[in-house]
């Protein structure tokens, strides 16, 4: 079974068209008008091997914090629907990636609760600007995904490092969450459910 979404999303703040393949190879071709973000979701794709595709425009010239939600929302979507059935997948993962001073840790667990816990200990500068631009980024693919992600950054004070440390983590622990186990044949829950979003 094909692992695929495509989203459209038009709103008066942002105009996004985002193609997800969760068993790819890596490879993007994203283009949001935002540089330094294509950046941070190429380094999602490579260290989760997923290809993804992304169109998006937004009111970057008033600030870029609408675009970057809304492709959480259009990411979060995507996964949700890529997924589908998730019979068999291995439900949780867990990624601590150094970059450079930085070191980051992802623990995601595909549960159909839409939790957030975004806990960065660098310094309050860095740790605001961090919030004001990304969290919103994250919370919104957690909302529409339904996945609970645990981000906590232990120390390191670099802006960019940071966030790079994050976004390849978070990567590499969405693959190893989806990953089908060939020992397990039913939902990976006791309850036999897992909430759909």
């Amino acid at each position: 079974m094909l692992r695929q979404a495509e989203i459209t999303r038009k709103t008066r703040e942002t105009e996004i068209n985002l193609y997800l393949d969760l068993d790819g190879t890596g490879s993007s071709d994203i283009s949001t008008g935002y540089p330094f973000f294509d950046h941070m979701l190429e380094l999602f794709c490579l260290h989760g091997f997923f290809n993804l595709r992304i169109r998006a425009k937004g009111d970057i010239q008033v600030d870029e914090h609408h675009l970057v939600e809304d492709v959480g929302i259009c990411l979060g979507k995507a996964f949700s629907q890529a997924l589908k059935d998730k019979t068999g997948i291995k439900r949780y993962g867990f990624s601590a990636i150094p970059m450079d001073e930085v070191l980051a840790q992802c623990i995601v667990d595909i549960s159909g609760r839409p939790v957030l816990v975004f806990n960065i200990k660098n310094n309050r500068e860095i740790k605001a600007k961090i919030a004001e631009s990304f969290k919103d980024f994250f919370r919104a693919f957690c909302v529409h995904s339904g996945v609970t992600l645990h981000i906590n950054v232990y120390y390191g004070d670099g802006y960019h490092h940071t966030l790079e440390a994050i976004f390849k983590s978070f990567g590499v622990s969405l693959d190893q969450a989806i990953q089908r186990e060939k020992r397990r044949e039913n939902l990976p829950s006791t309850k036999g459910y897992i909430e759909e979003v």
